[in-house]
């Protein structure tokens, strides 16, 4: 399982910007939905790496060039739902340490997935698969996080592996063809969809390997 702890940053000058995030996050599969935990803190948890990358990325985007506004901590591990609803035991309390260690990074995201784990001959360890991970996806991060609102615009009207959109995209924009192909130039979208797999496959090796 993959627990994320999303704490927002500056919430005393940017305002209470929690019901934001989770709506962005409502439409994503989640295998415990994200909610607010606290104060300025959501969490949730999400049954496989494709969908923690995701949800990782969403939080990232907000606040765009203006400033990451949330620092994003995923835990690998298992997930016990407390009589009270709230998310316990070693995925969140990974997820927890994962975000108060990165809070202060550029970009606020950090990966935690040990001490324990179970060793494989000839596989990184879990604590190892994680920290690629983390690394990747603070890559990944920062091309999201750079994105105008222009360049989203282009963007979420797009659907992932399809060819053949841009014109489409193009005259629901009021664009050319040519401004909607430099618009994701800029915006590195597609090396965003190529670095995504890394990610998650590394994500996966960890969750292997604590498992």
């Amino acid at each position: 399982m993959f627990v994320l702890t999303l704490t927002q940053r500056y919430a005393g000058s940017h305002g209470d910007r929690v019901d934001e995030l989770l709506a962005a996050l409502a439409p994503h599969p989640t295998a415990h939905p994200f909610r607010r935990s606290w104060g300025d803190e959501a969490i949730g948890a999400v049954s496989n790496p494709d969908a923690a990358v995701a949800a990782a990325l969403v939080a990232l985007r907000q606040g765009g060039k203006e400033g990451r506004r949330f620092s994003v901590g995923i835990g690998v591990g298992p997930v016990t739902v407390a009589p009270d609803g709230s998310l316990v035991g070693q995925g969140p309390a990974r997820s927890r340490r994962a975000v108060e260690r990165c809070s202060r990074q550029a970009i606020p995201l950090g990966v935690e997935a040990g001490p324990a784990g179970v060793a494989f001959e000839g596989m990184p360890s879990a604590p190892e698969s994680a920290a690629a991970a983390e690394a990747v996806l603070r890559l990944l991060g920062d091309l999201v996080a750079r994105r105008s609102e222009a360049e989203w615009a282009v963007i979420d009207l797009l659907i992932p592996g399809v060819r053949g959109q841009q014109r489409e995209v193009a005259s629901a924009l009021g664009i050319s063809v040519q401004a909607v192909s430099q618009a994701l130039a800029r915006a590195g979208w597609s090396r965003e969809w190529e670095a995504r797999p890394a990610a998650a496959l590394l994500l996966g090796l960890a969750a292997f390997a604590v498992e």
